[in-house]
């Protein structure tokens, strides 16, 4: 088999999920799988009922392991399957096939490249186009908003194609994020394992922003683990004397996180506040610690320890 492994992650009600990423059928592009990751037993019986319903592979999680070792485990079907390369998506992205077969094609013919076209929110704005995260201060911008040394550009997880052979390679997602932060993280050792990443702005998706949480806000899920993230991120691929160095700035980057969402929120609702202290204090732990070897078969290994990438 050649075809795409369409890989989805779903938490919670599969309403979403089959409002937008399959409001298109993808399945003549490969094979489809959707990952559940346990919420209730109602939302459980909902997405079986779901897929079985629209011919659909599920991987059905014994808990929630959090965005990467769910996404880890579906792209392990589907590469059984015989997949030649996957394509990862949120359950509120709407993708048309024919967007989804060029960037198949796109990982075909550049098979040491992760590719992510350009999304856009539902009014026609732009949600995503390209990134970059700063390996000095662990802050990311869009393309071109950052300045100085150590610029690394990154992909985002909500649509990202790839190769079979380059996540081999990589050994897909880092599982220890949780949620955020793992696409940085990808981007970077494929990039150090000589492979790059690629924004196709000719192809369009169309993001729900937020439809996957509950509410027009920022939850404090975000909030935690883009605190604890940003430090597990420096710990894990810049070193601990840079890990310690961003950890005393972690307060501050608190603080631009908890903005996002206005500081007028944060006078009634004090669970953002108590979310960027955990997500701070866990980040800082993490930074302090030794790094932990991985062996050969872990997820998210150093590209170094899985092998070079593939060529062309």
């Amino acid at each position: 088999m050649t075809g795409l492994g369409v890989v989805v992650v779903n938490y919670g009600d599969p309403v979403v999920l089959e409002r937008h990423l399959l409001h298109h059928d993808l399945r003549p592009l490969g094979h489809v799988v959707v990952v559940d990751n346990l919420s209730t037993a109602a939302h459980r019986e909902a997405v079986v009922a779901l897929c079985r319903r629209r011919g659909l592979e599920v991987v059905l999680m014994p808990g929630n392991d959090g965005f990467g070792a769910g996404v880890n485990a579906g792209a392990a079907r589907a590469l059984a399957a015989g997949c030649d390369a996957l394509l990862v998506v949120n359950p509120d992205l709407r993708l048309d096939p024919a967007v989804a077969a060029a960037l198949h094609a796109e990982v075909r013919a550049h098979p040491a490249r992760l590719v992510a076209p350009r999304v856009v929110r539902e009014d026609g704005r732009v949600w995503f186009d390209g990134a970059e995260v700063s390996l000095r201060t662990g802050r990311t911008r869009r393309t071109g908003r950052l300045t100085g040394p150590g610029l690394v550009p990154w992909l985002t997880g909500a649509c990202l194609a790839v190769h079979r052979d380059l996540w081999e390679a990589v050994g897909g997602f880092c599982p220890e994020y949780f949620l955020y932060w793992e696409d940085v993280d990808l981007s970077l050792r494929v990039q150090r394992a000589g492979g790059e990443v690629a924004v196709r702005r000719d192809l369009l998706a169309v993001h729900a922003v937020g439809g996957t949480q509950a509410g027009a806000h920022k939850s404090p899920v975000y909030v935690e683990f883009h605190c604890r993230n940003r430090l597990l991120f420096a710990r894990r691929n810049l070193g601990a004397r840079v890990a310690l160095r961003q950890g005393l700035g972690a307060p501050r980057y608190a603080a631009e996180v908890l903005r996002r969402d206005g500081w007028r929120r944060l006078l009634t609702d004090r669970a953002p506040v108590r979310a960027a202290v955990r997500g701070t204090l866990a980040g800082w732990a993490l930074a302090l610690s030794p790094r932990r070897r991985r062996g050969p078969a872990a997820a998210g290994r150093p590209a170094s320890a899985a092998g070079a990438v593939p060529t062309a």
